[in-house]
């Protein structure tokens, strides 16, 4: 047995004991929720920040947060007192010698961390781990301050910490695997879902939530609908627990641009992570969500909720026909509700699916524009958008072609609203907006598989875990069809001629040799 493994069998067989302390550095809002989590889970925790009195604080207002709850009959009196007596403040690094664990939370800013990590270095045991919860700086820059930088690396946690189930694992790059091991045992001691990542900018969730705020951002800059619609598309037809420009407001329009502006001169200003002028404007302006009491939204008591715009059309005539074509597996549940309400002729096929509302023709987005649809196939078209799942979805996305007289629009609008669904009419907008936001988050994840950051499967739970996506990007990409997502972009790219929608080349493996469903 190596020094090494026998060195992390101990660590291991030490965590394994709760008695044995952990520390956290940093009272934040990260720091505090992670010493909760780890005072949960039966530890003793040294909390120690550079102002005792800020740890102070944060220790005093936990408890007010946690006996309000016991009050509230939403928590047990003897077990919140003992997660309480579990957190320890501590007065200096000296304190920390005896902690097999230390995770920092500090400020981002490299420079702090490095210092912090060497002082952490002379301070402690030379079996401790050091963890940092860094959402934006290299592991691997950090961890160059210490002597021993295989012991170092990154234990992200999401906001908040006692309640967000996932934690990103990140390796450095001469972070070893027995450190991983280590923090893998002990994320899922804590009741976490872990997922391991190397450290790259914005490692899984940062970097491919990317185009979920910038498809959603261009929108808004293009004049497509109001900030209430654009998030309706989102989260009511897409699935999303949240629509985009809602999420930034709860955020902070200066943190997320900021993670932004970070990940995209980290990848050398690559298109695909372009910041919003719109939201920089925002942030210039103090405009900074929730926190400021306006962002895209304005918020006080005296405030209505903005609603979203949806179709409204007069009394009048059905489809008379609806004729269902080519290959709907991959959106079954959108076929069983056409076929719902009308005289049917359904044709199976490997085609891509598309359906004949009289004599207009309604297919999913693929990119284009409904008029150049309409013009390239000669009949009138309305395009919907993509849907998680369309028999739930209380809103279905459409855009229809200039072809189109009224009546031919207005029809296809009353069958759906004759199915029990709100409609969203969108101007002919290439991609919609749910349908090129999943494709572009495909094609971040699958450039993730394809540069080794991690594996597919993390890759996918990272996103429904950290974020709270209704399905990963991969398994929603397989679903739909790979060649439907190659599809999307090359439309999109030759649209907008610029790099920002240019498929990643395992994208182009998949659609070629791995079909999924036909869409």
């Amino acid at each position: 047995m190596s020094e090494i493994t026998a060195i992390s069998e101990k660590i291991a067989v030490d965590l394994a004991n709760t008695s044995t302390p952990v520390a956290v550095i940093g009272a934040g809002t990260m720091g505090i929720g992670i010493a909760q989590v780890a005072a949960t889970a039966g530890h003793r925790v040294k909390l120690f920040d550079i102002a005792l009195p800020a740890a102070s604080r944060a220790l005093e207002q936990l408890g007010q947060r946690l006996r309000k709850r016991v009050e509230a009959g939403k928590a047990d009196a003897q077990a919140t007192e003992t997660l309480l007596g579990n957190i320890q403040l501590a007065d200096s690094l000296s304190d920390l010698a005896d902690c097999v664990l230390v995770i920092e939370a500090v400020a981002e800013k490299l420079e702090i961390k490095q210092s912090l990590f060497r002082d952490l270095e002379a301070a402690c045991s030379p079996s401790t781990v050091f963890a940092s919860n860094t959402s934006s700086l290299s592991i691997t820059a950090i961890a160059s301050a210490l002597q021993h930088p295989q012991r170092m690396a990154g234990l992200h946690f999401f906001n908040p910490a006692p309640l967000m189930k996932l934690v990103e694992i990140v390796s450095g790059l001469e972070t070893s695997p027995a450190t991983l091991s280590i923090l893998q045992t002990l994320a899922q001691r804590w009741g976490k879902h872990s997922v391991t990542c190397r450290s790259t900018p914005g490692f899984i969730v940062n970097r491919v939530a990317r185009p979920f705020y910038g498809e959603t951002l261009r929108a808004l800059e293009e004049r497509v609908a109001t900030p209430a619609t654009l998030d309706a598309v989102l989260r009511d037809a897409g699935g999303f627990a949240m629509g985009p420009l809602q999420l930034t407001d709860l955020i902070g329009q200066d943190v997320n641009y900021a993670v932004t502006e970070s990940v995209y001169h980290a990848f050398y200003q690559d298109g695909r992570f372009t910041p919003s002028l719109v939201q920089q404007e925002l942030v210039a302006a103090g405009h900074l969500g929730r926190k400021s009491g306006r962002g895209f939204y304005r918020y006080g008591s005296e405030q209505a909720t903005p609603q979203a715009d949806f179709a409204m059309v007069g009394p009048g005539e059905l489809p008379q026909s609806v004729q269902l074509h080519g290959n709907w597996s991959a959106l079954e549940e959108f076929a069983q509700l056409l076929t719902e309400n009308a005289a049917t002729l359904k044709y199976s096929g490997q085609t891509s699916p598309f359906a004949c509302l009289d004599e207009v023709t309604f297919m999913l987005t693929n990119g284009k524009t409904a008029s150049q649809v309409a013009e390239e196939i000669g009949t009138p078209v309305v395009l919907f958008d993509l849907s998680v799942n369309y028999q739930h979805a209380p809103v279905i996305v459409i855009s229809s072609a200039e072809q189109n007289t009224v009546p031919q629009t207005a029809k296809v609008i009353r069958l759906l609203q004759s199915l029990g669904k709100q409609v969203i009419h969108l101007p002919d907008y290439p991609g919609l907006l749910v349908m090129r936001t999943v494709a572009m988050l495909c094609n971040e994840a699958i450039d993730i598989v394809n540069k080794g950051v991690a594996n597919a499967a993390d890759t996918d739970d990272a996103m429904r875990y950290g974020v709270s996506y209704p399905q990963g990007p991969l398994a929603w990409g397989h679903k739909l069809g790979w060649q439907h997502i190659l599809t999307t972009l090359e439309n999109l790219q030759r649209h907008y001629a610029e790099p920002r929608y240019r498929p990643m080349p395992l994208l182009r493996h998949y659609a070629a040799n791995y079909s999924g469903a036909k869409c």
